[in-house]
C-alpha cells in the first residue's frame, strides 16, 4: 500500500518565537510560569467572550512577532483558527492584525494542522514569516458544544475543561539554534461511533493512534527515537484509552509519551479529565516543549494534535463524532 498523507520538508523551517496568551482560570495551570500573557478575567477585558477570545488571539500574534523584531507588516501569512462558528474569534484577529489570512479548521487539532502548511509555505519559498496558531475560550465554546455555564449542569468524570489560551508559533525558514520542523503526517479522519460531547478523549483516541502508527511506519522511525511522543488534549480517559491502542499495535508505551490535556491543570479534581480546546495543545506546544527544545532537554519531539470534528447541528441531530489527528515532528539541532 503506497503511504498516504505524509510530508518530509527538505529546507527544514524553524520555529523562531512562539507566543502564548492565557485567561484566569489557566493561572492554575503548571505551565503557567512559561505562559507570556495572563488575564485577570475571563474576556480578556473585551465586552464579550468571543470579543476576548479575538483580543488573546490579537496579543498572541504581536508577542510572537515581537520576539524576532517584527510587525505585522513584515508576516507573509496569518494560519489560524478556533472552535467558534466559523471561526469569529479568528476572523476578527485578522481583521485587526492585516495579514493575509487563511482560517483553518480542524477542531483541537487546528495547533498542528496550522503548523504543517506554516512549514509548506516556507519550504516552498512562498513565507519568510507565517504565523500559526490555534486558541479557544471557555464560556464561548461551552455554550455551543455543550450547555450555557448559566445552567450549572453536572458532568461526568470522562468531561474535559476547555482552556481559555491560545498559542501561536512564527515559522521562518531555518534558523540555528531553533527547533526545526522536519516532517508531518496528516491525519484521517477516524468515526468509531461515538456520539457523547462529555467523553471526547474517549472519541479521539482512536485517531491519535492511527496517526501514531502512521507516522512511524511511514517515516521509519520508532518510539525510542523521540525524546517526547506528546498528543494535544486526550486528557486522562482518552489518553488511557490511546495508550491502550498502541500498545496493541505492538508498540511500547513507555515514558515519553505524554498528553498535553491531562497535564494542563495538574491534578486538580475540578477539571475532571483535564483540559481540552484548540488553545491546549497550542499553548502546552508552544511554551514548555519549546523552551525545553531551546534547553536542549528534548532533541527530537513528535507532536500529535488531536481533534472532534462534531458541530452544534451534528450535536444537536445526534450524529457521531468524527475525529482527526494530525503529527508534526520537531528536531533541535
Amino acid at each position: 500500500m503506497v503511504a498516504r498523507g505524509l510530508l518530509t520538508f527538505k529546507t527544514n523551517p524553524s520555529i523562531a518565537s512562539t507566543g502564548v496568551t492565557a485567561g484566569p482560570l489557566e493561572k492554575k495551570s503548571p505551565f503557567v510560569s512559561l505562559f507570556d500573557k495572563m488575564y485577570d478575567e475571563e474576556q480578556s477585558g473585551a465586552g464579550t467572550n468571543e470579543q476576548g477570545h479575538a483580543k488573546m488571539m490579537e496579543d498572541a500574534c504581536m508577542i510572537a512577532l515581537s520576539k524576532v523584531d517584527s510587525v505585522p507588516e513584515d508576516a507573509d501569512f496569518l494560519l489560524i483558527g478556533d472552535l467558534v462558528n466559523q471561526m469569529t474569534p479568528s476572523n476578527f484577529c485578522a481583521a485587526t492584525v492585516g495579514i493575509p489570512y487563511m482560517g483553518m479548521f480542524s477542531a483541537c487539532a487546528t495547533s498542528v494542522s496550522t503548523l504543517i502548511t506554516a512549514a509548506l509555505l516556507t519550504d516552498s519559498g512562498f513565507s519568510k514569516i507565517a504565523i500559526a496558531g490555534a486558541g479557544s475560550q471557555h464560556n464561548a465554546v461551552e455554550r455551543q458544544f455543550r450547555y450555557p455555564i448559566e445552567y450549572g449542569s453536572q458532568k461526568p468524570e470522562t468531561s474535559q475543561w476547555t482552556v481559555t489560551a491560545v498559542g501561536v508559533a512564527a515559522v521562518t525558514p531555518n534558523k540555528k539554534g531553533m527547533p526545526s520542523i522536519v516532517c508531518a503526517t496528516i491525519g484521517s479522519v477516524v468515526d468509531l461511533g461515538m456520539t457523547d460531547p462529555l467523553n471526547m478523549g474517549a472519541a479521539m483516541a482512536p485517531a491519535a493512534a492511527d496517526t501514531l502508527q502512521r507516522h512511524l511506519d511511514g517515516h521509519g522511525t520508532k518510539i525510542t527515537d523521540y525524546d517526547c511522543i506528546m498528543t494535544g488534549d486526550l486528557g486522562k480517559t482518552g489518553f488511557e484509552l490511546y495508550k491502550t491502542l498502541a500498545s496493541n499495535n505492538g508498540i511500547d508505551v513507555t515514558e515519553n509519551f505524554r498528553d498535553a490535556g491531562e497535564e494542563f491543570y495538574g491534578e486538580d479534581p475540578s477539571f475532571f479529565a483535564g483540559a481540552s480546546g484548540a488553545g491546549c495543545s497550542s499553548t502546552v506546544y508552544f511554551s514548555e516543549i519549546y523552551a525545553k527544545m531551546l534547553q536542549g532537554e528534548y532533541k527530537r519531539v513528535l507532536l500529535i494534535a488531536t481533534g472532534a470534528l462534531l458541530s452544534p447541528l451534528s450535536f444537536q441531530q445526534g450524529d457521531t463524532i468524527p475525529c482527526i489527528a494530525h503529527a508534526v515532528e520537531l528536531t533541535m539541532k
